[in-house]
């Protein structure tokens, strides 16, 4: 029989294997300037307060989902982070050193 907390379970583990596809692409290819930063923001937060919230109402479906997805986002708002500060220094970097001779 189906109980809540299977459900539960069932659409954590959905909703967070979602987001290893964009997390695996974003360590691989070291871009992600077409990432929203205020999404992943805004995002990230409110996975926290929905950790919070199972921590509260002491639901484990809520708790482990939120916590595996929280990592998974964190990671991904770092590396948005990161990969593009690399960027924008790389292209400063080009456009301030002079043209090379042919």
């Amino acid at each position: 029989m189906l109980t809540a907390d299977h459900l539960g379970y069932a659409a954590g583990i959905m909703t967070t294997i979602a987001f290893l596809p964009q997390a695996v692409q974003a360590l691989r290819t070291r871009r992600t300037r077409d990432i929203s930063l205020a999404m992943y923001i805004v995002f990230t937060m409110g996975i926290a307060s929905w950790l919070g919230y199972g921590l509260l109402i002491r639901s484990s479906p809520v708790v482990l989902a939120n916590a595996v997805t929280l990592v998974l986002a964190v990671a991904i708002l770092a590396m948005k982070l990161l990969f593009d500060r690399q960027e924008l220094r790389q292209s400063r970097s080009a456009a301030s050193s002079p043209p090379r001779p042919r």
